[in-house]
């Protein structure tokens, strides 16, 4: 690592949400200046950021407009609704793009990340195709059999993500996925149904100019398609652990550059298989504000200015847990804090989000154990106390 390094850096953060408030929380820590750019006003890193900009990041002239106004040394996407291409001009004008205008590029559908990881790389991935119409997918649906997943080829946290347990619901999966699809595409994947013992994802820390580095495996639960705990350590044997580590490798080194990627796999009795990827901090990944020295912000801050990361220290059995809205309201407060902060390493983390509607994230809840099992109990019985009203 060079001792030339200069801060601060001035930072442009595509996509303004939660993950993106403790990625700006982090940076200014630094004193680095951070521009939160989303396209709603009061996102959660706007409310930390020096300035924030309101635009559509799927238009390249809104795009143009901002990083002409303020110039940034990086632009960090944290979403995937992004003109991608735009960001390829702004790496050949000599912005640096994290990790690279390439890798967003690749990670922003589905389907591209999957076809790099089977086709290219040779990694065991479930099966799957794609499908622009109902007849397309009611045809490939049959191809791989049921149950099987739906999904956009472009959401996010999850979103229209469906298991189709047989025909009659695959037209119900084609107009949910269609209906939560971001961006520009009306494409859906459908993928086989992994009967697996555990899911994880693996914060792979790829460097400038330092060996690519890995957090403890962390173990998580969705519903909806959508996170709802996430555990470290996960509990898996040191071979799995190994193979994942190999995957993540190998996936990253091809898309370049430098960050914390979200490396996701599904862990059955015999096999490691590759599931997605994120090139930024992963939600599931929220449980490290509370079971390590640096967590995953924090790590990625480091990762993309350069700086060295000596040591990732894991403190135990932690677990986080969403607090999510239950009806729609412009107007929210929060009861129950108290409450849930009344047990010993129980933290509360709210974001901020100025609206909320059914299953919106709001908050997370963040424990520390003297097992797992314990952990993930104690931050789903913290959440649960957190209750979001109307005001």
């Amino acid at each position: 690592m060079s001792d030339s390094i200069k801060l601060p850096k001035k930072l442009m953060l595509l996509g303004s949400g939660e993950l993106g408030k403790e990625f700006v929380i982090a940076a200014q820590r630094l004193g680095n200046y951070v521009i939160a750019v989303d396209r709603y006003a009061n996102a959660p890193a706007m409310q930390v950021a020096d300035c924030a900009e309101v635009i559509s990041m799927l238009s390249a002239d809104d795009l143009e407009a901002v990083v002409t106004k303020h110039q940034p040394d990086l632009i960090i996407p944290e979403i995937e609704a992004i003109r991608t291409e735009k960001l390829l001009e702004f790496e050949q004008r000599g912005i640096t793009v994290i990790p690279t205008a390439a890798a967003t590029n690749y990670t922003m559908n589905r389907d591209r990340i999957r076809e790099l990881a089977n086709k290219e790389l040779g990694i065991r991935t479930a099966k799957y195709g794609y499908a622009v119409t109902l007849e397309e997918l009611i045809a490939i649906s049959d191809e791989i059999g049921f149950p099987n997943v739906v999904k956009p080829v472009m959401s996010s946290s999850g979103k229209g993500q469906s298991v189709v347990a047989n025909q009659d619901e695959v037209e119900q999966a084609w107009n949910y996925a269609i209906a939560n699809s971001r961006g520009d595409s009306q494409k859906v994947i459908v993928e086989e149904f992994i009967n697996f013992e555990i899911e994880i994802t693996l914060l792979t820390i790829k460097q400038w100019n330092a060996p690519t580095i890995f957090c403890s495996p962390i173990g998580h639960r969705q519903e909806r398609g959508d996170y709802q705990e996430s555990w470290q350590p996960a509990g898996i044997a040191e071979d799995k652990i190994l193979q994942s580590q190999a995957i993540a490798k190998k996936v990253t080194d091809a898309l370049g550059g430098a960050g914390i990627f979200g490396v996701e796999f599904f862990i059955t009795k015999d096999e490691v298989i590759f599931s997605e990827l994120s090139p930024r901090p992963h939600d599931t990944g929220m449980v490290t504000l509370i079971s390590q020295n640096l967590n995953e912000f924090e790590l990625h801050l480091r990762a993309v200015l350069g700086l060295p990361i000596p040591h990732i220290e894991q403190f135990g059995p932690s677990a986080s847990a969403v607090i999510l809205a239950s009806e729609k309201s412009d107007s929210i407060s929060f009861i129950g804090v108290a409450e849930a902060l009344a047990q010993k390493n129980v933290d509360i983390k709210l974001f901020g989000k100025p609206s909320a509607h059914p299953y919106r994230r709001m908050g997370v809840a963040l424990a520390q154990a003297e097992n797992v099992q314990q952990a993930r109990e104690k931050a789903t019985t913290a959440a649960s106390k957190v209750q979001i009203i109307s005001t």
